[in-house]
């Protein structure tokens, strides 16, 4: 190979990309027009291949840690400046694009709330007035401890917070993961799995009641409470959304409302992870404590809530006429 004439054939190639990065390393990758970026990672593969070349043939060390410097330059801009996009984007998601897809199902959330304290409504008018009703729905093992004890169950928690925090999240999760899959089943496994959450919670609910244990009940609810209970009406919202693509498409055919109302629900399962992550490690570490106060526990889950409710009101255009007065 005739080195000085290939260098002279190759250089042009290797000073355009090196004027390519330049501007890319001082300015970003978002400066360049969309045929300069597909230059650059034309060129980039091309001097990747004169690198082989250069070595293959030895043509010089000087030349070779040069266009490896170039590759190498490259390669951070090309990859993991897509590595710092996705990231980005991920960002972007849960500062703007996850409350705003909260605020455009808000509808089908409702619903799911709606369901669920229906049931815990109706669960509670019947628990106080049959005790049989409490034995099918609340385990036996929670109805001794606290008729026969007198107590709560929770204090099983205190010294296995890392186990029960993990088992926590995960039963979490697969409720909520379950509440969006049965929306296949046009909606009706979700509608059964917000309704019957509903019915333990208000059975539970009325058990601790009847035993003047109610105060220290809700104190260890609410903190994670906040972020849970959301978190799973957000799930059956996100189930109810495929179930009305598949019974009520509207103007659009089937197949392409599913494709639609899917998105949607992948976002919402999305956001709700990071929440259930956060309430189980609530629900293991901080909720059943005995050394911090009932009354802390209320103030934290009612924080915690009013915190959800303004992030899920963020709008990115009230959010930048603030950053311009």
């Amino acid at each position: 190979m005739n080195v000085q004439r290939w260098i002279a054939r190759r250089e042009p190639n290797w000073k355009r990309l090196d004027e390519l990065l330049q501007q890319a390393e001082k300015k970003g990758i978002k400066s360049l027009a969309a045929k300069e970026i597909k230059d650059l990672a034309s060129l980039y593969r091309s001097v990747s291949a004169d690198l082989a070349r250069a070595r293959t043939n030895k043509v010089g060390s000087m030349l070779t840690q040069d266009l490896q410097k170039l590759t190498s330059r490259g390669y951070n801009q090309i990859y993991q400046g897509s590595q710092r996009q996705e990231w980005q984007q991920v960002k972007e998601f849960y500062l703007w694009g996850f409350p705003r897809v909260v605020r455009e199902s808000w509808k089908y959330i409702a619903i799911a709330t709606g369901i669920f304290f229906l049931m815990a409504l109706i669960a509670w008018w019947y628990a106080w007035r049959d005790p049989v009703f409490v034995a099918i729905t609340v385990p036996e093992h929670i109805i001794q401890i606290v008729e026969e004890d007198g107590e709560l169950w929770m204090g099983s928690i205190v010294g296995i917070e890392p186990l029960a925090s993990s088992s926590i999240t995960i039963n979490n999760l697969s409720v909520s993961f379950g509440a969006i899959a049965g929306g296949i089943t046009a909606g009706l496994y979700t509608i059964f799995i917000m309704g019957l959450n509903g019915l333990s919670i208000g059975a539970i609910a009325t058990l601790v009641g009847k035993n003047n244990l109610a105060y220290p009940f809700w104190a260890f609810v609410f903190p994670h409470g906040s972020l849970e209970l959301p978190a799973i009406f957000l799930a059956g919202g996100a189930g109810l959304l495929i179930g009305k693509a598949m019974i009520f498409p509207g103007k659009y055919r089937r197949l392409d409302a599913l494709k639609l109302n899917s998105i949607k629900a992948a976002q919402l399962l999305f956001g709700i992870i990071p929440m259930l992550i956060i309430a189980g490690t609530i629900e293991g570490f901080f909720s059943p404590s005995p050394v911090i106060p009932n009354i802390i526990k209320y103030l934290v889950g009612t924080g915690l809530f009013c915190l959800l409710v303004l992030y899920c009101s963020r709008d990115r255009e009230i959010g930048s006429r603030n950053i311009g007065d």
